[in-house]
């Protein structure tokens, strides 16, 4: 082989490697966009950013195979109405209202069509749609774990409630608001 050969061969090999490392990024990148907290929270917990962002791409997929749906208006003004219970209720009862809250909540999950069965499958599923609630979603819930034990305090309580509302009106939004909030955050 003459030296024109072999730098062609290694210019490749090096177009290659950038376009892999380009790509790379890019799609590192692109999941820290959507997931945001999310994110960090994942590659925490993973210790590994390409392992955190494996599970991160697993999440979505399994999230596109799942039949989330809006709800309709009836739900919503019938989910309102049942939230607004819940919060006065926690004036004189704030301990009841938690675990309210916390049903509630659930049951708006499963009326969208996330599957309910296991906390920490609900918060993953969660986060691919929801992103910026899902680290309220586990305080509340580990407020809600601390009550069930007698342990929390009312301060706790009313933390939690806040980070159950959060959620409560990211599930609650109709969907063609947040497309058009995504199509604006795109654009910028």
């Amino acid at each position: 082989m003459d030296n024109s050969v072999l730098v062609i061969v290694a210019l490749i090999i090096v177009v290659l490697g950038l376009a892999f490392v380009f790509s790379q990024r890019q799609q590192s990148e692109k999941l820290q966009r959507k997931f945001g907290p999310e994110y960090d929270h994942a590659v925490n917990k993973t210790g590994d950013q390409h392992q955190a962002e494996a599970e991160l791409a697993a999440r979505e997929k399994r999230v596109a195979s799942l039949h989330i749906q809006p709800l309709t208006m009836e739900q919503r003004e019938d989910f309102t109405q049942r939230w607004k219970e819940v919060q006065a209720k926690f004036v004189d009862k704030p301990a009841e209202s938690i675990v309210d809250a916390n049903l509630l909540v659930t049951e708006v999950m499963q009326a969208r069509g996330y599957p309910v069965s296991d906390f920490e499958q609900q918060a993953a599923d969660i986060s691919v749609d929801h992103p910026e609630v899902v680290s309220n979603y586990r305080a509340a819930n580990e407020i809600t774990a601390k009550n069930k034990k007698l342990e929390a305090d009312t301060e706790e309580l009313r933390q939690a409630m806040v980070h159950y509302r959060a959620l409560f009106k990211e599930l609650l939004e109709p969907e063609q608001v947040k497309v058009k909030e995504m199509h604006k955050e795109l654009s910028r």
